[in-house]
């Protein structure tokens, strides 16, 4: 049987896998993304794309803000606009509450030198959201921020990857990952492949290469839903987020609204399927409603829900293995992981070619799970 060879192996084909790869060919090396479905299948293809600095939390800002640039020139990298549009994204304060946390996050940023994100009065959030409700008391909003379209962009960096001759494996599942000498080899559904590094890209399923290498993980598969209505007149630019109840909500060029916000579907990860909630729709729809009434009309076209992996803290794994040499790990970001994939691609290419990487990766570390004696620790 033949063995495919190459540098660096990926495994997964979500965004994150797709912009690994480009920037792998950037650095010279080359690379095989290994899907077990097809490119972008689960969260890649079926998020918000929402491309959001705003409310990050504080070890994802440089991150954040270093990708946000990469977008702003998305077509230089990917010969391709994405469908990328910068109206601003802002948090909107429904409360008294909700409005000192937010002025309270704002002055916290300004004391760590940050300034992308501001706080709007009535008069100004009114002004760039005329159809919100009155009762809102103002938000914080990053004016650079925007979205995106989560396939079309999943797409691009896999045609501009395998322009630069990186080579892409679907319907293959990896069986099993192991050394052999200075190499890896993985087994997989469709024969071998060998290659000098590993990278694990595996969204909910990377816990389990995590667990082959004896590195255990608390991993969680979280299925976050969508909801899109029919076409509406233009109403809105910024996409919109909540502070006290949960929401993310933008209305696209062609005129639907996209409703989301972290709500979750039941989902069965070895089957790869997602059952909708439909009770915890209705409290979307429900907010969706008192804050903007020009919605009390919509009609809700379709729902879905995409399955990703969600850490304890909320926040990635990014970073080499503490277990086995020359495997590197690029998995669970907790349902906010797309605007940060053209710069994490980049900072995964640069450790597995120079064996460094000039951005902060601390606080990524999968060695925050594990405990002294060796087990996962659950934050």
């Amino acid at each position: 049987m033949t063995v495919l060879t190459a540098d660096v192996a990926i495994i997964g084909g979500g965004l994150h896998g797709c912009s690994t790869a480009l920037h792998l060919a950037r650095a010279g090396a080359t690379a095989i993304v290994i899907e077990k479905n097809h490119v972008g299948r689960h969260a890649s293809g079926v998020n918000a794309g929402g491309v959001r600095t705003l409310a990050r939390d504080e070890a994802e800002i440089p991150l954040a803000l270093e990708s946000l640039e990469m977008w702003h020139r998305i077509e230089d990298l990917v010969d391709d606009d994405c469908g990328f549009e910068t109206h601003g994204q802002v948090r909107v304060a429904e409360t008294e509450e909700d409005m000192t946390t937010l002025r309270t996050r704002e002055a916290r940023l300004q004391s760590l030198g940050y300034t992308h994100e501001r706080w709007i009065d009535p008069p100004e959030l009114f002004e760039r959201i005329p159809a919100l409700a009155r009762y809102c008391l103002g938000g914080l909003i990053a004016e650079r921020d925007g979205a995106a379209l989560p396939y079309r962009t999943t797409a691009a960096f896999r045609r501009k990857a395998e322009a630069l001759g990186q080579r892409f494996v679907e319907g293959t599942r990896v069986l099993a990952v192991a050394q052999q000498g200075q190499d890896w080899r993985l087994e997989t559904s469709a024969g071998k492949i060998s290659a000098g590094s590993v990278v694990n890209c595996a969204g909910a399923w990377a816990d389990r290469i995590c667990a082959q290498v004896g590195e255990p993980v608390p991993l969680e598969a979280i299925a976050p839903m969508m909801m899109v209505t029919l076409r509406m007149p233009r109403f809105l630019s910024p996409v919109v987020i909540g502070t006290g109840r949960p929401l993310s909500f933008k209305q696209t060029t062609e005129g639907t609204v996209l409703i989301g916000g972290g709500r979750r579907a039941r989902t069965d990860r070895d089957a790869e399927t997602t059952e909708l909630d439909f009770q915890e729709l209705g409290a979307s729809a429900r907010m969706v409603r008192d804050l903007f009434p020009v919605m009390r009309g919509a009609v809700v076209n379709r729902g879905w829900a995409g399955i990703e992996a969600r850490m304890p803290d909320d926040i990635p794994v990014i970073g080499p293995s503490l277990r086995a040499p020359r495997l590197f790990h690029q998995f669970g970001f907790s349902a906010h992981g797309f605007e940060l994939a053209p710069v994490v691609g980049h900072v995964i290419a640069d450790l597995v070619t120079r064996g460094a990487s000039d951005s902060a990766l601390e606080k990524f570390s999968i060695g925050r799970f594990a405990s002294p004696t060796g087990s996962v620790r659950r934050l």
